[in-house]
């Protein structure tokens, strides 16, 4: 005769990973041309860059953002990814202005702190990570963030960061001046955005 006895055996669960973790996992994928790489609610997520009718106001975007950006930045849409540590984050928006001396660094990802405004261009696929995720990570550090609704032909400007979010926000069709705050302090001519869709 066998007798068994029962006990509870720990199974011990592999750890989620670290943002560090994560962080390193990107930077070692090699995403097909066209393609990035960004931690969006702790996860790893793989999209298109914009399409090619985006360049045109990205275009004019950037042109107006470096002719007023704060002393020491500059306006770019290289695929750079920001890193937000405490939130778990790591962006690579489609338009940012930061500070030049984030650049200086060997590493790979620049910090979240070097951003004084960040675009987004809003896409079926991004629109809800540009719309809600974004938009509370941003809304605790970025002075500015910029949502170009591409579908809906409007451009939001959110402004003064707190702890809670953005305080301000201002939206207005394509085609309209919208007012840029400080660090910036102009009104952003969107003629050249078209019509959307």
């Amino acid at each position: 005769m066998t007798i068994m006895i029962e006990r509870d055996n720990t199974i011990e669960a592999p750890s989620p990973p670290t943002f560090e973790d994560l962080l390193r996992t990107v930077e070692e994928m090699h995403t097909p041309d066209g393609f990035k790489a960004e931690l969006i609610r702790g996860k790893i997520v793989v999209s298109p860059w914009s399409r090619l009718r985006y360049y045109v106001p990205m275009r004019a975007l950037r042109e107006q953002l470096g002719a007023h950006a704060p002393e020491g930045h500059v306006a770019d849409i290289a695929p750079f990814l920001f890193r937000f540590p405490t939130a778990g984050r790591a962006y690579g928006p489609d338009l940012f202005v930061a500070d030049l001396a984030a650049f200086e660094e060997d590493g790979r990802h620049a910090e979240g702190s070097a951003l004084s405004l960040v675009a987004e261009f809003t896409s079926v696929s991004t629109r809800d990570a540009d719309w809600v995720e974004k938009l509370e990570v941003y809304g605790r550090l970025v002075p500015v963030y910029l949502v170009v609704d591409m579908q809906d032909a409007e451009i939001t400007c959110f402004s003064e960061p707190s702890p809670h979010g953005y305080r301000s926000r201002q939206t207005v069709s394509f085609g309209k001046p919208l007012d840029i705050p400080r660090p910036f302090g102009f009104a952003l001519d969107t003629a050249a955005f078209g019509s959307g869709s």
